[in-house]
């Protein structure tokens, strides 16, 4: 009952050289957190979306002490890590993969990152920060190898301070992640057609030829 069914929905997944993975919000769907591939320049690259139980990644706030989340979020991060592996299954370089993620999504997904951390393509989080109610950096390894996060948030956001959003660039900072952090004013829990232009224009910048 607190694992995960390792299932997803997948476009493009025929040959490709670059792979995005996108991780949902709470009480959204794999199907749903597609669609924001619709807005990103990702016409030629392979597209997967796990997704959760009864959607839902962990049942309690991300800013919950992290046992509070288990054995829930484990399952979550493994969830991701499959993911990955599937990707590469595909013939898919480690460093042709992004990730975006929305939310809970997000949170997880930096999470995943900041634990396993290498030079992946790179990562687009919408509003979302690292998990606890404190930064556990002992649970952190690896090196980002200059690879690019951008991180868009709310001020405020009902779910996500923005004090943790800076504090969880900073930490990936000093993983050597090149984090681009955005905030903007009065938002809402939600995705801006501004951050989306900067999260486009940075992942524009990277050559994915």
């Amino acid at each position: 009952m607190h694992t995960f069914h390792f299932d997803f929905v997948g476009e493009g997944i025929p040959p490709a050289q670059h792979a995005m993975i996108l991780l949902h919000g709470r009480g959204a769907s794999a199907e749903d957190i597609l669609q924001l591939a619709d807005a990103l320049p990702v016409r030629d690259f392979a597209l997967f979306a796990p997704k959760a139980t009864n959607h839902t990644w962990y049942p309690f706030p991300f800013l919950a002490p992290p046992q509070h989340n288990e054995p829930w979020l484990s399952s979550a991060l493994d969830v991701v890590g499959r993911m990955v592996k599937e990707v590469k299954n595909r013939g898919i370089a480690e460093d042709d993969i992004w990730f975006a993620g929305f939310s809970q999504g997000a949170c997880l997904m930096l999470e995943f990152l900041a634990r396993n951390a290498a030079p992946y393509a790179g990562a687009l989080a919408f509003t979302g920060g690292l998990i606890g109610d404190q930064i556990y950096t002992q649970n952190y390894k690896g090196d980002f190898g200059h690879m690019p996060i951008f991180i868009g948030s709310s001020d405020p956001d009902p779910h996500v301070p923005v004090e943790r959003v800076l504090e969880s660039a900073t930490v990936l900072q000093h993983m050597n992640a090149i984090v681009t952090t955005k905030i903007y004013p009065l938002m809402g829990h939600t995705i801006g057609q501004e951050e989306l232009k900067d999260a486009t224009a940075l992942l524009s910048s990277y050559d994915n030829s």
